[in-house]
């Protein structure tokens, strides 16, 4: 059985409802945390990004392309991903009630917690799929933001990776102020750096085929690194 049925097997025996989905997560793999983390992950991928699109009542192509970007799983797999896609749209469980209770299965309590900023990181990369980030996608990251408890500066730096409509600003997205010093602003590098590793994804549980977006991530912090110490050089 592939990862993919696995996961469908999980929300059909539910009740073909993600409300009992956390629960069922939290039992199943009661002993197997990394595997726990894993499904609860792209669960709540696929959960908040079918939320997140139109109520067409299908799934399009843009959507499952937007999210095969994410996961890159295999042409055969497909179909279960257009099905899980389905059932999380067709479901009546508000999105709001599904991120809170999402919000409990990550690796730890603390405030900005980094799964859930994966989580927030692939819904951006989703939402931009057709061009642009609309209002009311918009909208919707930022409440999903609130209910994970994400500080609005933290919020702002992941939003800064993906919508630029003044230009992109390298301080914004490392989160620092053109005010600091160029040690201070080194040091956050590093610490960014540090934190969204590669090897610290897979710590974390995030599933090895979302790292496509982790390296994008990766490429932006470096890129505002590069043109901020660009720019006191040439001060």
């Amino acid at each position: 059985m592939s990862f993919w049925e696995s996961i469908l097997g999980i929300i059909t025996a539910t009740g073909n409802a993600l409300a009992g989905v956390v629960e069922a997560v939290r039992t199943l793999f009661e002993g197997d945390p990394e595997t726990r983390r894993k499904v609860a992950f792209s669960v709540a991928m696929i959960a908040l990004s079918a939320k997140m699109a139109k109520a067409d009542g299908i799934v399009t192509e843009a959507e499952v392309s937007a999210f095969r970007d994410i996961f890159k799983f295999p042409d055969d797999q497909a179909h279960n991903v257009a099905r899980l896609y389905n059932l999380a749209r067709q479901d009546v469980a508000g999105y709001e009630a599904y991120a809170e209770k999402m919000a409990t299965l990550c690796v730890s309590c603390e405030k900005d917690c980094p799964i859930l900023e994966d989580i927030i990181d692939g819904l951006f990369h989703i939402a931009k799929a057709d061009g642009a980030i609309h209002d009311k996608e918009l909208a919707y990251l930022m409440r999903v933001a609130e209910i994970f408890r994400m500080d609005d500066l933290h919020f702002q730096r992941i939003m800064a990776r993906h919508v630029h409509v003044a230009g992109v600003d390298p301080y914004k997205i490392l989160g620092v102020s053109p005010k600091d010093d160029f040690s201070t602003i080194r040091k956050q590098y590093r610490v960014l750096v540090s934190e969204h590793h590669p090897d610290r994804l897979v710590a974390r549980g995030v599933p090895e085929e979302f790292h496509a977006i982790a390296n994008d991530r990766m490429a932006a912090l470096n890129a505002a690194y590069e043109a901020i110490e660009k720019e006191r050089r040439a001060a």
